[in-house]
């Protein structure tokens, strides 16, 4: 618990069985200035891994979640169908390139009343070979794309990030690859959500990248993200959010 909301933090993961011991284990070790538990359930969403990833996570502590179509948000979506009931929900990389440390930063701005909270890489500070340059040069140009159409300050699409419960299931997500990310941004955008960024380190992950590590996955991702950028845009001008639900009413329950 932090300040009395329950978190659930959630790990999508394909073939991390070198950090995901770590990083399960570095959630659960995280306490607050009384000595509780911050964080009080772990999902590891297993996308399809061939691997010890799942068997790993399990030992380390963490509920274990299998979805063998792949993509990000395919992972992402399977977790968040196991949760039952929470109050703020946590997306982090299995890879060990997030520092867990920093996990309490983003719950105070959340606590505060942010809705959404972004682990800005590009305002924090970024190990050496932690980000390739085809990363910075597409993140760069999708955050400048959206803060542009949005007039809002977007730095980075960091998958670091915490939401309220409510706002996420308002949001209803809907990609299953390379534009999970983004299309959280946006959808807050558009839904007028209280967004903040604040600065994360950014680290050297551990074994090798599926996305910045080749070619196909660099391209792939900054057309999944472009994609969904214009495609949320287009139907915003035709007077129509990419919504699944009837209703996009956020609901006040939950201290703020």
């Amino acid at each position: 618990m932090y300040q009395q909301l329950h978190i659930t933090a959630i790990i999508p993961a394909l073939n991390e069985e070198l950090a995901i011991s770590q990083v399960v284990q570095g959630l659960l070790a995280l306490q607050d200035i009384s000595g509780r538990p911050i964080v009080d359930t772990v999902i590891v969403a297993d996308n399809g891994s061939t691997d010890a990833t799942a068997a790993l996570a399990k030992a380390a502590g963490a509920q274990v979640v299998f979805e063998p179509r792949r993509g990000y948000g395919s992972a992402c979506l399977a977790a968040i169908d196991q949760i039952t009931a929470t109050d703020v929900v946590v997306f982090v990389d299995g890879d060990g390139s997030v520092n867990s440390q920093q996990l309490g930063y983003l719950l105070a701005h959340i606590a505060n009343g942010a809705d959404l909270v972004i682990g800005s890489r590009s305002l924090g500070y970024i190990q050496a070979g932690a980000m390739t340059w085809a990363q910075r040069v597409g993140t760069v140009l999708v955050a400048t794309v959206i803060g542009w159409l949005w007039s809002a300050k977007v730095s980075d699409l960091g998958p670091f990030r915490a939401i309220r419960d409510p706002a996420l299931q308002a949001l209803a997500m809907q990609d299953t690859a390379y534009g999970w990310t983004v299309e959280m941004q946006v959808k807050a955008l558009q839904l007028d959500f209280t967004v903040v960024e604040i600065p994360v380190d950014c680290l050297v992950r551990l074994g090798k990248s599926k996305i910045s590590g080749t070619v196909r996955g660099v391209f792939g991702a900054a057309i999944g993200m472009l994609g969904m950028v214009l495609r949320l845009r287009w139907r915003q001008w035709r007077g129509s959010l990419w919504f699944d639900s009837p209703s996009t009413t956020y609901p006040l329950d939950l201290p703020r």
